[in-house]
């Protein structure tokens, strides 16, 4: 089965408050909708229930601190362990991205209404955690002038230190270090980053975007 995440925010086969949760998803070619409810439950619809526990366990890599999914009839359909969620400063954060999109900024702005409404992905780095998911949500949460987040510990491959040190060398350190830009320059500056990184293997990437 082809399952593929949907990643624009207008699309006339899903509603609009899913989409700006990047909750969507196309099974082979079929509409499903992951929509969060809470801080650790979602509801998931869509044509066949069948295919319902692939699209989760693809929507959990973005968001694992969801573990209690139901139905539209609110009938569970699968309920993992519940994870322990930290609570972090801004400045304990080292991002490893250096780009925000502002579209995505007034996307999140739709649904994030106070600073418990953020929970992000880290990985463990000595004193301080490394952000490996939600930098929107992070540099909104500057934006709004919070201080702290909400946090899950998750793994991840070596590739994202690399990450890190091209931020540092752009003097980001913290989320308020990242650089808001249109949607259009994100997506040659950011994007392109990402592609020229992974094709050489993370070995050699451009510096002066």
């Amino acid at each position: 089965m082809e399952i593929k995440r949907i990643n624009t925010y207008k699309d006339e086969r899903f509603s609009e408050k899913v989409l700006l949760q990047h909750g969507c998803f196309l099974a082979d070619g079929k509409p499903y909708e992951v929509e969060i409810v809470s801080d650790c439950e979602a509801v998931i619809c869509g044509e066949n229930s069948a295919v319902y526990p692939e699209i989760i366990e693809e929507f959990r890599f973005y968001t694992p601190h969801i573990t209690r999914f139901c139905d539209k009839n609110g009938q569970l359909v699968v309920e993992y362990p519940q994870v322990e969620l930290l609570t972090l400063h801004l400045d304990e954060i080292q991002p490893s991205q250096f780009f925000v999109d502002e579209d995505k900024i007034a996307a999140i702005s739709s649904f994030i209404r106070e600073p418990q409404d953020i929970i992000i992905q880290v990985l463990p780095d000595g004193e301080r955690f490394v952000s490996l998911d939600g930098h929107t949500r992070l540099y909104y949460a500057v934006m709004k002038g919070w201080t702290c987040v909400r946090a899950v510990v998750e793994s991840s491959d070596e590739w994202v230190y690399k990450f890190v040190a091209e931020a540092q060398k752009r003097g980001v350190y913290t989320p308020k270090d990242m650089t808001l830009v249109s949607h259009d320059e994100y997506e040659v500056k950011w994007n392109r980053f990402c592609d020229e990184f992974f094709a050489n293997g993370g070995e050699r990437y451009e510096t002066d975007m």
